[in-house]
This record gives C-alpha cells, structure tokens and sequence, in this order.
C-alpha cells in the first residue's frame, strides 16, 4: 500500500509540473485586462484582411502585435477592452521573420509593464486573453532559446487557446514576457511565444521607407524620434514617396519637431511646387520664426522665391520677387557669409539682368570652395550677355583649365558650350577640336544631332572629308529625318561627288516625296553631270514643291 502512495504523488507531481493550468484571476489581471485589445486591419477597398490581438506598451498608444495583420493592409483600427475603437497612425517598427510589430494609436492608453528580463526555463507564464476570464491558461516554460543574443523564443507546456494569437504572456509579476504565436497544429500541447521586450523594441531610422518588411503594408511608417534620423527620412521620402505621403510625413515632422526649422522648409517647397504660394510663405515665416542662427532660413527663402520667379515667372505672387529673393540672401550673407549664400545672391542679379554685379559676385567666388568650373563658366555667361566674346572665351577657357587631360565627364557640357561658343565667334576648327573631345567623353550617349552640328563646324572650317563622315553618321542614326540627307547631297555636291549625291538625294525622296530638298539636290547634280534631260524636270519639281531656289537652277542650265 506504501508503494502504491508514492507512486500516486509521483503522478500527482507529474502532472502539476507538465500538464497546462488554469489560475484564478490574479490581483493584476483586471487592471491588465484593460491594456489588450482587438486588431482589424483593412484593404483599400474597405475589406478586411485579418482580426487579431495585441497590447499597450506605452502611455501615448505604442502597442504591439503580429505583423501578418499588416501585410496589404490600408487600414488599421484597435478596440480596447472597454469597447473604445481607435485608430492605427503609424507604423514604429516590424519584424516579418519574428512576425511582430510595433505601432502607435490615436490615443493615450494604459500599459502593460514590459519585463526587461527574459523568463527562465521552469517559470510559469500567465495568457492574459482580450476578454476578461475568471481563470487565466497559463503553463511552465520548457525552452527559452536565445537570438539576437538578448532576447528569448519561449515554448511553453500549454494548448493555444482559440483566438488568443498575439496575447500577452505575463509572469507572477504581471510583467509581459511574451506575445502568443500560433501553434504549430491545433492538436498542439504546446504554445510558443516572442519576446515582448524584441517587440517593443522594435523602431525605424532614416533608411526605413527602403524596408522591404515596412513596405509589405501602406500604413504609414512612423517618423524615427532621432531629429537626424527623421531629416533623412523626409529627404528618403522626397524622392521615393508620392506626393500624399510625402506631406502627411511632413506634417507629422512638425508635429514631432515643432521648434525645427526644416519642416516648415520642406512644407513650404512641396506647397511651391504646388503653387500654393500663400502656404509657403506662411511655412517660411514660422521657419524664420523657430530658426536659431537664422541665416540659413533666409537662404532657403531666397532660393525658394528665385526658383519660383524664374521658372513660375508667369503666375506672380504679391511679396515673391526677384528684390524679395535678393533682401532675403542679403540678410543670410550679413549674418554668415557662406560662399553658397553668395552663389545665390549672383544667381539672383543674373536673373534680374544686373551682370556687371553678378560678374563681380562669381569672380570672387572663384576664389572660395565652391566648384570654380561652375563659378568661371557663371562669370562668362554674363560677359556673354554682356556681348564681351573676346572676355567670355578667356573665361570659358578658364573654366576648362580648371580640368586637366584626359578629361572626366564633368568637364564634357563646358567642353559643349566653349565648342558652341566658338563657333559663333567662327573659330570653326578650335570648336571642331573641343567637340572631338566631348566625343570622347559622351560616346555612349551621342546623337545625330551632335553629328549634324559638328558636319556644319567642319563644313565652315573646310575640314571636308570629316564633315562628311559626320553626316553620314547622323543619316545612319536618324534615316527618317530629310535634313540629314539633304545636307549630305549637298555636301557631296560640293566636293565633286555628283553620282554619290545623285544617290542621297534619291533616298532623301524615298523617305519622303513631298520635301523640295531630294528633288532640287537629285536636279542639280544630275545637271552638273550633264544629264540636264533629268535634271532639270526634276528641279521643276523642287520649284512646284515651293524651294527658292529651283527657279534660279532651272534658268541657269536650261
């Protein structure tokens, strides 16, 4: 009988120590019944995706949950144990591999006390579920596996109850352990569960509108409470996100930073851009406002109206003007005279026609920091409006000295522009020689265009041969356009190539029978042959299509 009893408490013990248990409701279950709600997450269309758990975690309505709910999702809402519905604001981080998430609500909440010590091996943990129990599942720990070095993915001796994913797990001392995952089958005895301090963990930083797990939902992602992390968010954001999103991120940056210039900065050219110029000014001014120094407010304002008078020039503003723009750089300049405020400033006179004072200004800058090929190409543009060709080439020249060979690519469009500048001056073959060189740079990216241009250079220069090469090669790349060919035929013509020509202005017709060109050019080369029984029918046929110059051919060699 002896040895039967202790076989009984053997069982006995067995039992307590494996089997799930059910506790009645410990002092802190009722007040932490209140921090567990009911997540609906919802598509575009209003359809709804999943219904789940989750809980508090912070007063001003952090909480967390599984991240499955998310995934598509529009739309999110939570309901508090008292019924109250609330909606998700944002995103402050996810985990897809541990399917956890943190998010914040539109309104205070009461939270549960996050144990900031992992549960050991044997520990008994409480399930607190969504609807208040007079017996609360609970059950002992049997492996608490470590990842990420600090945090632990517990199993736990316990059925999942139904509909109890993403509940808390609370020990003895009503601190959250972990949130309940799914089980591995229904007929399951054992639970699992995350960490919850990995949860609430969980936050964004300025690179995570690139998160592949953040961009599996459209609810937004949270700004990061790190100013610096925030401002690259917002400069991620400009680029990457729409136009929407871009100003609902803006406002919750002033929101979260009211006193940070930026915002109001970022608000006011996304409000420019929009042509809500009364917003922007309104932005600037708060800018001004909050700005300690204030000197960069104030080139940002400049530069915000010099950009709009120069491409919106044509839908004026009361107050926006190019003498607003230049008292705002002024007032950046008096108080920090960085030689980015006065590349501004020399912008403005430009725009405004001063170019004696904008030369002045991009000279001296010549001598600053700033990129001074762009500062010496600045400077010849306004001698160039101001007709100094002889200055304007010393300056461009300037500016390419500034490179040194073989050139990079920076240099190729001041290569183009001093290669067009002497052409106008009818420095035929020094503009051939830089356009040879934008060749080497650009190779890739040439067009026929480039080719047509340079054919005319070498044409005036007497560089025949490479003229036509380079018409040539533009009629190759753009075979539809009757220019190219036309210019060919002439050209031939004028070297004595009359059959080549004969031949171009035939494919010149071919490509299209209504242009005089094919006619008048097949005519005269046909004429100059001799073969004026052809010829001269054929540069009729220029003259009926309306060239001017078909009549004085046909008088000539009829």
């Amino acid at each position: 009988m002896k040895r039967i009893l202790i076989s009984l408490s053997l069982i006995t013990l067995y039992v307590a120590c494996c089997l799930p248990t059910a506790k009645a409701q410990p002092s802190w279950a009722k007040k932490a019944g209140k921090s567990v709600f009911t997540l609906k997450t919802f598509a575009a269309d209003g359809s709804l995706i999943a219904s789940s758990n989750g809980f508090f975690v912070g007063a001003q309505g952090e909480a967390v949950s599984s991240f499955a709910p998310f995934k598509g999702a529009a739309r999110a809402t939570v309901i508090d144990a008292s019924g109250k519905e609330m909606r998700v604001t944002g995103l402050i981080g996810a985990n897809d591999m541990y399917d956890v998430a943190k998010f914040r609500v539109d309104g205070k909440s009461q939270p549960l006390t996050v144990a900031q010590s992992a549960a050991s091996v044997g520990t008994t943990l409480w399930l607190l579920p969504y609807r208040e129990s007079k017996n609360l599942p609970g059950g002992l720990v049997r492996k608490a596996e470590k990842f990420q070095d600090d945090y632990a993915y517990y199993t736990i001796a316990m059925r999942t109850p139904e509909q109890a994913v993403s509940c808390p797990l609370l020990n003895e001392d009503g601190e959250v352990i972990g949130i309940l995952q799914p089980a591995a089958s229904a007929a399951d005895s054992l639970s699992y569960a995350i960490s919850a301090r990995f949860a609430d963990s969980l936050k964004v930083n300025g690179l995570s509108l690139n998160d592949p797990t953040l961009r599996m939902t459209s609810i937004k992602t949270e700004l990061p409470d790190n100013l610096q992390d925030a401002n690259l968010m917002i400069f991620m954001a400009s680029t990457s996100a729409d136009s929407v999103a871009y100003a609902g991120l803006l406002d919750d940056f002033i929101r979260k930073f009211p006193n940070e210039p930026d915002g109001y900065t970022y608000r006011a050219q996304l409000s420019a851009a929009s042509g809500d110029y009364a917003s922007a000014e309104r932005d600037m001014d708060q800018a001004l406002k909050v700005a300690s120094p204030k000197d960069n407010a104030h080139f940002n304002y400049a530069r915000l109206i010099y950009q709009k008078e120069v491409y919106n020039s044509d839908k004026p503003y009361a107050g926006w003007s190019l003498d607003k723009a230049l008292s705002e750089i002024r007032e950046a300049i008096s108080a920090n005279p960085l030689p980015a405020y006065r590349q501004v400033e020399g912008n403005i006179l430009f725009a405004q026609h001063q170019y004696d004072e904008a030369y002045k200004v991009f000279t001296d800058l010549t001598k600053s920091n700033l990129d001074q090929a762009e500062m010496w190409f600045a400077a010849a543009r306004c001698k160039e409006m101001l007709k100094d060709t002889t200055t304007m080439l010393a300056l461009l020249d300037s500016t390419m000295a500034t490179f040194s060979k073989p050139y990079l690519k920076q240099a190729a469009p001041y290569l183009w522009a001093r290669a067009n500048a002497k052409m106008d001056a009818r420095k035929f073959r020094e503009a051939v020689s830089d356009m040879n060189d934008y060749e080497q740079l650009m190779s890739t990216d040439l067009n026929a265009r480039f080719f047509y241009i340079r054919h005319q250079a070498e044409l005036e220069g007497h560089l025949y041969q490479q003229a036509l090469n380079d018409i040539s090669r533009a009629v190759t790349m753009e075979p539809k356009e009757t220019l190219y060919y036309a210019e060919k035929a002439s050209l031939e013509i004028r070297v004595g190539h009359y059959d080549e020509a004969i031949s171009t202005a035939r494919e010149c017709i071919s490509v299209d029978a209504n242009v005089s060109d094919g006619y008048l050019f097949l005519g005269l080369a046909q004429c100059l042959k001799g073969n004026k029984t052809e010829g001269i029918p054929n540069l009729q046929k220029a003259k009926d299509l309306g060239d001017p110059q078909a009549e004085q051919l046909i008088e000539k060699y009829k």
